[in-house]
Parts: C-alpha cells; sequence; structure tokens
C-alpha cells in the first residue's frame, strides 16, 4: 500500500430526529467530498459515532462509500472491535464490499490487562487474518489506553500493519513513534491540533475530524507548508486552531455536525445518548466559525 499523501475526513453519520440513519444525507456528504482536497474517506469511524451503529448499518455505510466515493480515492473502515476474532470478521466483511485498509481501535475494555504484549498479540492475530492492510488507531480520549511505543516499533514490522492514527495531540509522543516505526510505516495525525508541528516531523497525512467541515482549509494549511511558505502556514494552523478545538473538544460530536451543517455539508442529529446543541451553544459555535472560516 503506498503512503497516504493529504486529508481524510472521519466521515460523520447523519441521523433523522427519530435516529434513523439519514443515508441520504450521508451520500450527499460523499458527493460535496467529492470535489473538496482529500486522499479518501475514513467510514465508521469514531466522528461516525460507529459505537451507536448496528453492523448492518455499518455495512451499509461503507457500501454507500465505496458506491459514491471518487475512484482515485482511498477507502478506510474503522472496523477495530474489542476482541480480535470480532475485529477480522468485520474487517474482511468491509473488505468484501471494497474497503481498502481497515483503521483499528486499541482494544480497551479490560484497560490495565491491555499493556504492549496484549497489543502486540491482539494486532499480530488481525493483521494475520485481514484480507486488506491495517493500521492503528491510537486515541486515548476515547479507551484511556496508550499504546507504546515498544507496541509500535515491533508492529510497524509487520508486513500487514502499514500505519497507524495517533490521535492523543501529544507532539513528543508523535515524534517517539516516528522515531521507533520502520521506516515504512506511516505515522498520520488525527487532530489537526498537531497538523503543524507534524509537517514539521514529516508526516504527510492527517486524520481529523475537522476535515469534515473545513477539509480545504487543512489541505492548504499542507499545501503551503511544502511550497516553503511556511509563515503562510502557521498562520492558517492558527487560525484554524479555535474550530479545531471547538468540533474535537468543547462542543464534540454534536458541535462538529452544527458546523458541518453551518458550512454546507449535512451534519444532522446526534443518536441518543449524544444531544444536539442548544440554542446558545449553537451561538457561541458560529462565533468561532465565523472568525476562522466564513470572510
Amino acid at each position: 500500500m503506498e503512503k497516504i499523501h493529504g486529508v481524510i475526513p472521519p466521515m460523520v453519520s447523519p441521523f433523522k430526529a427519530n435516529g434513523d440513519l439519514d443515508t441520504e444525507a450521508f451520500v450527499s456528504n460523499i458527493k460535496k467530498w467529492n470535489e473538496d482536497k482529500i486522499a479518501g474517506y475514513l467510514v465508521i469511524g469514531s466522528n461516525s459515532e460507529t459505537v451507536y451503529l448496528s453492523e448492518e448499518e455499518k455495512l451499509e455505510l461503507v457500501r454507500l462509500t465505496v458506491e459514491h466515493a471518487k475512484k482515485d480515492r482511498l477507502i478506510m473502515v474503522g472496523s477495530g472491535l474489542d476482541s480480535a476474532r470480532e475485529t477480522i470478521r468485520l474487517t474482511n466483511k468491509c473488505a468484501s464490499l471494497g474497503a481498502q485498509c481497515a483503521l483499528v481501535l486499541t482494544p480497551f475494555y479490560y484497560g490495565p490487562q491491555m499493556d504492549s504484549k496484549a497489543m502486540i498479540r491482539f494486532f499480530t492475530e488481525v493483521a494475520d487474518n485481514s484480507k486488506i492492510p491495517v493500521l492503528i488507531y491510537n486515541v486515548s480520549k476515547f479507551t484511556n489506553v496508550n499504546i507504546g511505543a515498544d507496541a509500535v516499533a515491533e508492529l510497524s514490522r509487520h508486513k500487514n500493519i502499514v500505519g497507524m492514527k495517533d490521535s492523543n495531540g501529544d507532539v513528543p509522543q508523535l515524534a517517539t513513534f516516528l522515531r521507533v516505526a520502520d521506516p515504512s510505516f506511516q505515522v498520520m495525525t488525527g487532530t489537526y491540533s498537531a497538523w503543524y508541528p507534524a509537517l514539521a516531523m514529516g508526516t504527510t497525512a492527517i486524520i481529523s475530524a475537522m476535515a469534515n467541515c473545513c477539509p480545504n482549509e487543512i489541505a492548504v494549511t499542507q499545501e503551503l507548508y511544502e511550497a516553503g511558505k511556511i509563515k503562510e502556514s502557521f498562520e492558517l494552523y492558527q487560525r484554524m486552531f479555535p474550530v479545531n478545538a471547538a468540533v474535537t473538544g468543547g462542543f464534540g460530536i454534536a458541535g462538529l455536525k452544527y458546523v458541518c451543517d453551518y458550512l454546507g455539508y449535512r451534519g444532522a442529529s446526534v443518536r441518543n445518548p449524544l444531544a444536539d446543541l442548544n440554542d446558545t451553544q449553537k451561538e457561541q459555535i458560529r462565533a468561532i466559525v465565523d472568525k476562522a472560516v466564513k470572510k
């Protein structure tokens, strides 16, 4: 698998007010992203509210993504579950639908036992039995588990484990992963907050929640940096930083979906137990977005 270059949105899953999946809105987003500066699509990731989706819904979203995505772009699936067996089963079902690689969440439920040995055992079995290349997904804010550099160093040398998304925003840790991993292994950041430092360290790809609503600004940050326009890249990074903080931290997925709606995509509703933003929150997030994006 070739190394990824560019921006990948972890696609939101629009829901109707009654909680049903809104597949028409989902396809509408794909068609809009097809015209944006992105490298591919991550379907059924964290920002897809994947933990609230049935397997049938997950597979339907994968099918729709394969059907409607621009054909020269990568299709990645977030197929990680807490057991190796179920992860392999879901990953290979997604592969049969046309997914090209799998982003696999670190197992976390029995957290105290999820040490480096467990991570190596889990990812090795998944990669040995997956029909598509595997990437590690490290996101401690959701899992309360942080994969160790020793595990990354060993797993990066597996022929079917081709990279990782590190969403912790910990720049020193990102630098450590880059240092210990095999040169063929691609370390990507999973948050715009670390994008500029990651570019400075040679990272070429990002999977960021903000790419759902502001993919082109993220892409231009990279374009400017790689063109040697370092000051302009940093200025754009700084301007967009508050938007990222709003849609990945303060307002969560509901905030991300609202900004999608505000900027011409289809976020729609979240699924219970998440709650949509109230009017005060909407006003607050609009002010942040208007300052950064709308002119």
